[in-house]
């Protein structure tokens, strides 16, 4: 187990929207037998309105505010010893603020997709407010890859078998 975890026992999941963080956020925290939390259900309990109300009400930059809060909140615990493994949204990880609190709190670990199988995943949904244009998607995939290398670990998660995505995680030898 890496040092870094013991101490503080989480793990956080980032990407690009469709990139399968909650999905196999959930899956992996089963496996691991750990809490899972998804930042925009967090987001969305605290303020009791959508992600996409918030954006159509307050506009992106306070959207942004208010999951760093959010953030703060969920990770809370984690440095007291209690192991969780967290979804983020899509841009939280672009933020540095939100990269410097989850640094020395856990491990990072970006689920990097490709934008074709993340437009797949997304296209029908109705409640992603950044994913309605699809020019501005594929530019928003492109800016905030440099922000997604950043994160501790890199896990190939294009393929649609979340088992064995999470079995990539587990393979990286994070928790014993």
């Amino acid at each position: 187990m890496i040092l870094q975890l013991k101490n503080t026992p989480g793990i956080y999941l980032v990407g690009f929207m469709g990139s399968g963080k909650s999905t196999v956020g959930r899956c992996l925290a089963a496996e691991l037998g750990w809490p899972f939390e998804d930042l925009d259900h967090v987001i969305e309990a605290r303020e009791n309105t959508t992600i996409s109300a918030l954006f159509a009400e307050h506009g992106e930059e306070e959207f942004r505010r208010r999951e760093s809060a959010a953030l703060r909140q969920a990770m809370s615990k984690v440095p007291r010893g209690n192991p969780l493994v967290l979804a983020l949204g899509g841009g939280a990880f672009s933020r540095e603020e939100n990269r410097s609190r989850l640094s020395g709190h856990g491990i990072t670990i970006w689920l990097e997709c490709s934008l074709e199988r993340c437009r797949e995943r997304v296209v029908k949904e109705r409640h992603r407010p950044l994913a309605k244009d699809p020019e501005a998607f594929s530019a928003l995939f492109r800016a905030r890859q440099p922000a997604y290398a950043l994160a501790d670990f890199q896990i190939d998660a294009d393929s649609d078998d979340d088992t064995e995505t999470v079995r990539r995680i587990l393979a990286l030898g994070l928790v014993s």
